[in-house]
């Protein structure tokens, strides 16, 4: 007898505000909050195509049986998308982590739909502390779910999508009071040991006296040329001495800050900086600047042409160091790559302060691609907020004075960033086990 599921119904189009401030903060134990709440999104083929790819679905509860609300999305998927072979990216975003049976569910549903990718970012972990709801978690991880606690990022999202705010201005007052704990507790289910196939290396800790970019090389780099290459003697002196206009140290501390929003009294948006580095392969520094978006333009591009015009000579190794205050969006980062593939004597790195719109399937295949084509992205910690902060900011000798949870915002975008790049060293490892001759 096939087992009973819920029949299609259409999803709501938002929730009221109240709803959605009581519903959705990230809490630890949250009572009276007894309803499920999934808002989500469909892309297929990286574009929108009918108003019913976006939505809200409730649970409910029948006479004979109840229905969560991931059982009411698969009813209606399956319903409104029959065909299994086509490329479907569903992004949720949960008041609460799935139950065991849902994520039984949701791994058939992937069985089912091989060419779905699924990322889940709830606001709070449903029996966090019950071994069966944490298996739960870790089969749909196993099964290459994309699981992460919503950050501010993601409930401005919800905010401006999902919400019937009319008009209103997103505020995040007591949306994050325990998601710190959450995202701990997520880490720790999802990786109970080191042996978690999906398990990822992490970065050195802040402060630590160690290279920075080290793992960086290490982990996301495919493959490092340590061959010294012959230098021309007179590189050093036959190219332009460097010269930019440093950063004001109240435009660093705002646009260089990795925290969720732009602390008080400064309101208005974080823009794009990129600061770089060129130097010869045994660190003599030949140019620095500090570039930012212009109208319709983007500082990556903006970089590129620059660097164009100072790397001619293509028998010479460049390196370039790159600090960013948001990753690359989609389309420059195709440029990124396109760019340093016809200039192979170039060598790039970029730290990130942030990750741009890192929910959407489009920034992180954007961030797959760049590191798949070896330029490694990685998330700014201390270390290099420090190094930025000598090289390209008029500090008048002070030192830099760290903002309050640097570490810990620092940590969760490394996280965020390790989970989007790990089906890619996942497939690598993979590849070196089969130890093809």
């Amino acid at each position: 007898m096939e087992p009973w599921r819920p029949s299609p119904r259409n999803p709501m189009d938002r929730i009221d505000p109240k709803t959605f401030r009581f519903q959705f903060p990230n809490l630890r134990y949250a009572s009276g909050r007894k309803l499920c709440y999934l808002c989500f999104q469909v892309e297929r083929d990286y574009f929108y195509y009918n108003d019913s790819d976006w939505g809200v679905f409730r649970n409910e509860v029948h006479p004979w049986a109840p229905c969560h609300a991931e059982q009411c999305f698969l009813s209606w998927f399956r319903d409104q998308y029959p065909y299994r072979d086509e490329d479907y990216n569903v992004t949720w975003f949960l008041s609460w982590s799935p139950c065991p049976t849902c994520a039984e569910e949701v791994v058939e549903f992937l069985e089912e739909y091989r060419n779905l990718t699924l990322s889940i970012f709830t606001s709070r972990l449903y029996y966090f502390w019950h071994p069966n709801y944490q298996e739960g978690l870790c089969k749909l991880w196993d099964a290459g779910v994309q699981l992460d606690i919503m950050s501010c990022d993601e409930f401005e999202y919800c905010w401006d999508n999902f919400v019937y705010h009319k008009g209103m201005r997103f505020q995040r007052r007591n949306l994050l009071k325990d998601y710190d704990f959450l995202a701990a507790k997520l880490q720790e289910i999802l990786s109970p040991g080191q042996q978690r196939k999906r398990d990822w290396p992490f970065p050195p800790r802040p402060g630590a006296q160690v290279d920075p970019r080290s793992w960086v090389q290490e982990v996301t780099e495919p493959g490092i040329n340590t061959r010294r290459h012959p230098l021309h003697l007179l590189v050093s002196f036959l190219l332009p001495r460097p010269t930019m206009n440093p950063l004001q140290e109240d435009i660093f501390y705002r646009q260089f800050g990795n925290q969720h929003r732009v602390p008080k009294p400064y309101y208005y948006r974080r823009k794009t900086y990129l600061c770089y580095q060129l130097k010869l392969p045994e660190g003599t520094l030949i140019d620095k600047d500090c570039l930012r978006n212009k109208k319709k333009r983007h500082a990556e591009i903006c970089f590129i042409d620059k660097i164009k015009s100072l790397t001619r000579d293509t028998s010479q190794r460049f390196e370039i160091i790159c600090y960013i205050t948001w990753s690359p969006c989609p389309f420059c980062a195709e440029e990124l790559v396109a760019f340093v593939k016809d200039n192979p004597h170039l060598s790039l790195r970029i730290f990130a302060s942030r990750l741009y719109v890192h929910w959407r399937w489009k920034y992180q295949q954007g961030l797959r691609h760049l590191h798949a084509s070896g330029i490694p992205v990685a998330v700014m910690s201390l270390p290099e907020f420090e190094d930025c902060w000598r090289n390209f900011v008029d500090h008048q000798d002070r030192l830099f004075q760290p903002w309050r949870n640097l570490d810990q915002y620092s940590e969760s975008i490394k996280r965020r960033l390790g989970k989007i790049l790990t089906p890619l060293n996942d497939l690598r490892n993979d590849f070196r086990n089969l130890k093809l001759e």
